[in-house]
């Protein structure tokens, strides 16, 4: 049984040995994520140990009831790791993202004595129950929400769509091969996440170099990049500046600033279309690059982007260039937008109660 469980188990254990030593050379990330992917690695390395051990009974045609035991582990752990996964990688998700997975891991141990989910018979065969699809629905709807919430917080650049195309590859493939191949694809279910989780960690290290630490959006040396060797169909920009972050930086402290830009960011992006790119070129500085935008297409933009700030506690100012024929020099787009943007700032600081921040919706 030995040489099989490392024949079996080899390419898991030499990706997440990688996948150990990368995170302990990672210096980027935050400490309270780095923990949360050891222990994300840790538990695939249980979940294929599990899996092992249960086919490796169903071979021999023992202990029916540990049988029964282990698969109610696997049947529930696929939905709990993936929920896991999504409260690694997506930024500020609540914990209460794991009732799902919680509740079906209680109605699998319920089958073991029931057979609502599954079963075996005499001869130790697998039967589904009335609820035998709904660890599957389950997966199905974790891959969703994460690949939705990984989307909504890219940049939506080739360099970041690709991994989380490949990420919603594996995820996929946990809804179709299993209906393929049978139960044998539980046996690569763990390499192949982790393998996506590898690549997709790989790219994350591969963008430091073009995105802000802090935000998420790019960062200034990806802006002059951008606009400076790919000018083309570039003609609209759009200026975006916080209101208030020294009042706050003074009265509640830098963390709660560097919360603030945060959170404003993720609203930029939650706004932004595939034509749009978002930069943070320093401070509470923000811009979009827009590009084969119409001028409507901008104040749209703009306007979704006070919808998503207003559902926050901060107030932010925002000027925009347009170009209808893309022939304005980018510098004079930038001092255009910055100009109004500049305007929309002395407006909200010349209403009353306006003058500082208040920790309060404006």
């Amino acid at each position: 049984m030995i040489r099989e469980l490392i024949i079996q188990n080899w390419a898991n254990v030499l990706v997440l040995v990688a996948f150990a030593i990368l995170l302990r050379t990672t210096v980027f990330l935050e400490k309270r994520t780095i923990l949360r992917l050891y222990a994300l690695i840790l538990t695939l390395f249980i979940f294929s140990m599990i899996v092992f051990l249960e086919f490796a009974l169903e071979e021999k045609g023992e202990l029916p009831n540990v049988r029964l035991v282990l698969m109610s582990v696997r049947y529930s752990a696929t939905p709990l790791i993936i929920a896991f996964i999504i409260f690694t990688l997506a930024k500020n998700v609540h914990w209460r993202v794991f009732i799902p997975a919680i509740i079906l891991a209680i109605i699998d141990i319920i089958s073991i004595f029931t057979g609502i989910v599954f079963s075996l018979d005499n001869e130790g065969k697998l039967h589904r129950g009335l609820l035998g699809y709904l660890p599957y629905i389950m997966v199905g709807v974790y891959s969703v929400l994460l690949v939705n919430l990984l989307y909504k917080r890219s940049n939506k650049r080739n360099s970041e769509i690709f991994p989380i195309a490949f990420l919603c590859l594996a995820l996929s493939s946990g809804l179709i091969l299993p209906f393929i191949l049978g139960k044998e694809y539980s046996k690569i279910f763990c390499v192949t996440l982790i393998i996506a989780l590898f690549v997709y960690y790989v790219f994350m290290i591969l963008q430091l170099s073009e995105k802000d630490a802090l935000t998420g959006v790019l960062n200034r040396q990806s802006f002059y990049a951008s606009t400076g060797n790919n000018k083309k169909d570039l003609n609209a920009l759009v200026s975006i500046d916080m209101n208030g972050l020294k009042a706050l930086n003074d009265q509640e402290g830098h963390a709660a600033g560097d919360k603030a830009l945060a959170t404003l960011a993720f609203c930029f992006l939650q706004a932004a279309s595939a034509k749009d790119s978002v930069y943070r070129l320093g401070g509470d500085e923000f811009v979009i690059v827009c590009r084969k935008v119409s001028e409507e297409d901008v104040r749209n933009l703009i306007e979704r982007i006070q919808n998503k700030v207003s559902e926050t506690k901060y107030h932010c100012a925002i000027g925009y260039s347009y170009s209808s024929n893309g022939d304005k020099d980018i510098d004079d787009m930038l001092k255009e937008s910055d100009e109004m943007m500049y305007k929309d700032k002395m407006e909200y600081y010349s209403k009353p109660g306006n003058t500082k921040y208040r920790g309060s919706k404006v």
